[in-house]
């Protein structure tokens, strides 16, 4: 079943194309991986994807809904959340109020209730931070959870960010480099939890230059280069395609060769 859809998108900056007529379709429950050389247009598509920028021509459509002309906190609300390359983390508060933040999307509470504190209102707050722990549980973080986001470990921050993210309570999962700068520790404890993602019937589009985890973890990986898409399809298939090792992981197979 397809999840999301995106046809014949193009987005164009003072003459230069960073994407040039491109299709995506993400199926339910699928891990898709996005790879390229830098300045293909990675980052740009998940933009799209998420509302930070409107496409100069296509179309965008989740759950067979068009989005593309939607703000990036409704398309939040529809079910799509994301993390970014640069960690955006709120650093001065804890780390549960991080996550609890990323459920205000799906609270109720008006401005009279939040002035006056309601039963309501009470209820509402101490159900979004019992979820807030519960997530933070799932990411491995609930022994840090009263930590200033900013004094905790990068790897620590990188799942601090999935967690914000699952708290929006999502069906699509955007995740944008999420193994950068992590060491191999880090990087398996990272797998773990996408597969972990997975098995909850969450579905995950990756960016990500890791090719040992993109190999390992991917259902389907599709490729850009110079904003246009080059390939799509199983690893195996992917990783074979001349234009792939060409334009990308030419480094990679060699490397791969050489351990045969």
């Amino acid at each position: 079943m397809t999840l999301l859809e995106g046809r014949n998108l193009s987005m164009v900056f003072g003459g230069l194309a960073a994407l040039d007529s491109v299709d995506i379709t993400i199926n339910k429950g699928e891990v898709l991986s996005l790879i390229g050389p830098n300045g293909a247009g990675k980052t740009t598509l998940f933009n799209l994807l998420t509302g930070v920028y409107t496409p100069t021509h296509g179309k965008i459509c989740f759950k067979q809904k068009e989005i593309k002309n939607l703000k990036p906190y409704e398309i939040t609300k529809m079910g799509i959340a994301r993390t970014f390359q640069n960690i955006r983390l709120f650093g001065e508060m804890t780390v549960l109020d991080n996550v609890m933040i990323g459920q205000h999307c799906r609270t109720k509470t008006g401005v009279f209730g939040a002035i006056f504190k309601t039963p309501a209102v009470k209820n509402e707050e101490k159900k979004v931070r019992e979820k807030a722990m519960e997530t933070l549980g799932f990411v491995g973080l609930s022994s840090v959870w009263n930590e200033k986001a900013k004094n905790l470990p990068y790897g620590m921050q990188r799942r601090l960010e999935i967690a914000r993210a699952l708290a929006t309570d999502p069906e699509l999962i955007l995740l944008d480099e999420p193994a950068a700068g992590m060491n191999p520790q880090e990087t398996n404890e990272l797998i773990e939890l996408i597969e972990r993602l997975n098995e909850m019937d969450k579905t995950i589009l990756l960016i990500e230059h890791d090719m040992k985890l993109v190999m390992g973890i991917s259902q389907r990986i599709m490729v850009l280069d110079y904003g246009k898409k080059i390939a799509d399809g199983p690893p195996d298939e992917v990783r074979n395609d001349e234009r792939v090792i060409k334009a990308y992981l030419g480094s990679y197979s060699a490397k791969e060769d050489r351990k045969c």
